[in-house]
């Protein structure tokens, strides 16, 4: 079996390197990360949900991170976490990112905003794992991991120590911890580290140095050469 190919960036939230040329997108006329080209089937998807629910179905054939179709409500309730996650978690949480680091003016309310939302999130999440360790059934599912990397960077969407992200949100810091704790997770993130320090770029997603996102895009808009001299 071939590996899959996959499009992606080492920066999280969501990157701000340049794919907006072919190749990319050729694969994604959205010209965001991630996309995967199967060779094994042919397929070329991109939006990371539909990423998740076709490796899932095609590949996860021992079922280690889902549950049969008889199993119907537990199925479709992993479908409904995985749909939270992309429309509330993701867009909220790069949004909180956006309007408290990277937005070049400080507007108050729109921080407030979208900071509280991430945490009526979290309130959520916290609420359902009473008692559970897992939020569908009774082992780790797509549904748990897909909210791992956006969760292990609240620090960096909202300004706090990364200790204390989920200080109200116990029963989340633990579930957090049973997955980040797994060699899986470790590999991912010490690879994700090491591409970061190999481009030299900081966590926004720009090169470090890089005074701001502004900078940034007019650099790229005129072809000049985005490494910070140091």
């Amino acid at each position: 079996m071939k590996p899959i190919r996959v499009w992606l960036t080492p920066t999280i939230p969501n990157p701000w390197k340049v794919v907006l040329r072919p190749p990319f997108i050729n694969l994604n006329p959205n010209a965001s990360v991630p996309a995967i080209e199967d060779p094994n089937t042919g397929v070329v998807l991109w939006e990371s949900g539909a990423i998740v629910t076709y490796i899932i179905e095609r590949y996860d054939k021992d079922l280690k991170l889902t549950y049969p179709d008889d199993r119907v409500q537990d199925k479709h309730a992993l479908n409904q976490w995985l749909h939270f996650q992309m429309s509330l978690q993701g867009p909220f949480y790069h949004q909180a990112g956006w309007f408290n680091f990277l937005h070049p003016e400080k507007i108050a309310s729109v921080q407030e905003r979208f900071n509280n939302e991430c945490k009526r999130q979290l309130g959520v999440l916290n609420g359902v794992l009473e008692g559970k360790e897992w939020l569908v059934g009774e082992k780790m599912t797509y549904a748990d991991l897909s909210f791992v990397p956006w969760n292990d960077i609240l620090h960096q969407c909202i300004p706090m120590a990364a200790e204390d992200r989920f200080k109200e949100f116990p029963n989340v810091q633990a579930w957090h911890e049973r997955m980040t704790s797994r060699d899986s997770w470790k590999m991912i993130a010490d690879a994700r580290k090491k591409a970061m320090e190999e481009q030299d770029l900081a966590w926004t997603g720009m090169p470090k140095g890089m005074p701001t996102y502004q900078e940034y895009l007019d650099k790229i808009a005129k072809g000049e050469d985005t490494r910070v001299s140091t």
